[in-house]
C-alpha cells in the first residue's frame, strides 16, 4: 500500500450517539482517534459518515467536525452531554443533504467501532464505489465466545459482523493479543492482523482525590452480566453483616446495560446495602479521575474482556487494581494488579478487607510495583496503526 494515502475516519457512531446524549466507551475510542489523527496526520485525515440507510459515504466539513469534537470533549469533561447535541444534528443534516462524496485517490477507510459491520452489502458498495481499502478495529468477539452474556440475538449479529470483516477487510486492527487470538478462527489465514493496545489519556495533575469518611472501592463499567457486579454486591452484603459501618464503601460508575435484573433488584431492594453501595451512573471525566485517585483500589471481576481500559486508566492515575485473571486484563495491567478468579468470592473478600486497611502490606506492595508500569498513549496507538496501514498491500483486491 502506498504510504501517506488519505485516511477516511468514519465518525457516524459518535455523531449519532451525541445526538441522543448517550455516549459510551466505544465512542471514547472514536473521539480519541479523531482528535489524534487531526493532530498527527491532519493533511491525510478526512472525516466521513456512511449513511445509516444507504451505501453513500459523505465527507464532512473539517471545521464543523473540529467544533463538534471540541464539544464532545467538553461534554465528557463537564458531564453535560446535551451541549454537543446541536453540533451533532448539524453534521447529520450535512451528511444527509449537503455533503459531497469523497474524491480522494486510493483512500483508506478506518472504522474504529463495530458500526456498519452488520451491513455487508452497503459497506461493500461504498468501498467499491470509492476504491477505498478497509481497515476496521475489532474490540472483541465476546458475543460469540460467551453468548450468554449478551442481548438476545447479539451472537448472530456479531457473527454477521465477523463475516463482513473476513470478506471485506484488507487488514484488521485489534486492541489486544487476546482479541487477536479469539478473532483468528473467523478470518482467512492470510489476513493481516495488527495488535495495538488502546491509548490512555495522560491524567491532569490538578485533580484532587475524592475524599470520604470511609475507605471506598470503585467499580467502573456498564452494568451487564459479564461485568460480574453480582459478586461484588453479595460480597458487600456479607461485609456489612460482619462489620456494619466499619465496612468500606463500594462506588459503582457506569451506565445500566442489559440482562441485569438481578443486579438492579439488589441495588433497589437490598436494604442492607443502603449507604454502603452507591450507584452513580455516568460521571464527568473530572469526577471519575477524582474517584479513581481516592479509591483504595479499582475492582474489575469481569468474566470476559477484550482489553480492559478501566484497568489501564486506574493504573495511570496511580490507583491499585484487583481484577479477574483474564489474558486481556493481564495485557492491560502487566505485573502490577492482583489477579483473582471471578468466582472466588472469599478471595475477593480477603483482598478487599486487606486493601481497605490503612496499613495494608498487599496494597503497599502493589503501589511499589506501579512505577514500573507504562501505558500506551493515543499518539503511540494511532502511529502504530498508521504504520500498519501504510505497510499493507493489495489495497482493494477484496472488494469484488
Amino acid at each position: 500500500m502506498k504510504p501517506d494515502r488519505p485516511l477516511w475516519l468514519d465518525i457516524a457512531r459518535l455523531v449519532e450517539r451525541a445526538c441522543v446524549g448517550s455516549l459510551t466507551g466505544i465512542d471514547r475510542v472514536e473521539l480519541a482517534y479523531a482528535e489524534t489523527l487531526a493532530a498527527v496526520a491532519p493533511e491525510r485525515t478526512r472525516f466521513v459518515m456512511l449513511g445509516r440507510w444507504s451505501s453513500r459515504l459523505s465527507i464532512l466539513p473539517n471545521r464543523a467536525v473540529r467544533r463538534f469534537l471540541d464539544g464532545v470533549r467538553r461534554a465528557w469533561r463537564d458531564g453535560r452531554p446535551g451541549e454537543c447535541r446541536g453540533a451533532a444534528v448539524r453534521l447529520l443534516a450535512w451528511a444527509a443533504v449537503g455533503a459531497r462524496p469523497p474524491e480522494d485517490p486510493s483512500p483508506v477507510y478506518l472504522l474504529v467501532s463495530h458500526r456498519h459491520l452488520h451491513r455487508p452489502a452497503a459497506l461493500d458498495r461504498a468501498l467499491r464505489h470509492s476504491g477505498a481499502a478497509f481497515v476496521p478495529l475489532i474490540h472483541d468477539v465476546i458475543p460469540l465466545e460467551f453468548p450468554e452474556y449478551g442481548r438476545p440475538g447479539e451472537a448472530a449479529r456479531h457473527r454477521r459482523r465477523m463475516a463482513t470483516v473476513a470478506r471485506l477487510a484488507d487488514g484488521v486492527v485489534v486492541n489486544s493479543a487476546a482479541t487477536g487470538a479469539a478473532l483468528k478462527p473467523y478470518l482467512p489465514p492470510d489476513r493481516a492482523v495488527h495488535v495495538a493496545p488502546l491509548g490512555v489519556s495522560v491524567p491532569a495533575n490538578d485533580i484532587a482525590p475524592e475524599t470520604s469518611e470511609r475507605p471506598y472501592f470503585l467499580c467502573v463499567g456498564t452494568i451487564e452480566p459479564r461485568k460480574n457486579h453480582l459478586l461484588l454486591l453479595h460480597l458487600w452484603r456479607h461485609l456489612v453483616a460482619r462489620h456494619g459501618n466499619l465496612a468500606p464503601r463500594l462506588i459503582i460508575v457506569g451506565q445500566r446495560g442489559w440482562e441485569n435484573e438481578n443486579v438492579l433488584d439488589m441495588l433497589h431492594r437490598c436494604t442492607a446495602l443502603r449507604g454502603h453501595v452507591v450507584e452513580l451512573g455516568s460521571v464527568p471525566d473530572t469526577r471519575l479521575a477524582a474517584l479513581l485517585r481516592g479509591a483504595r483500589a479499582l475492582l474489575m471481576p469481569s468474566f470476559a474482556e477484550g482489553f480492559g481500559l478501566p484497568v489501564a486508566e486506574a493504573l495511570a492515575h496511580g490507583t491499585p487494581v484487583l481484577c479477574s485473571d483474564l489474558p486481556a486484563l493481564r495485557e492491560a495491567g502487566g505485573d502490577v494488579p492482583e489477579y483473582l478468579d471471578p468466582l472466588d468470592t472469599p478471595a475477593w473478600g480477603a483482598a478487599v478487607l486487606d486493601y481497605a486497611a490503612e496499613a495494608s502490606a498487599r496494597r503497599d506492595a502493589q503501589c511499589a510495583r506501579l512505577p514500573g508500569w507504562r501505558c500506551s498513549t493515543w499518539d503511540a496507538h494511532v502511529m502504530s496503526v498508521l504504520g500498519f496501514v501504510d505497510a499493507l498491500g493489495g489495497a482493494t483486491a477484496l472488494h469484488l
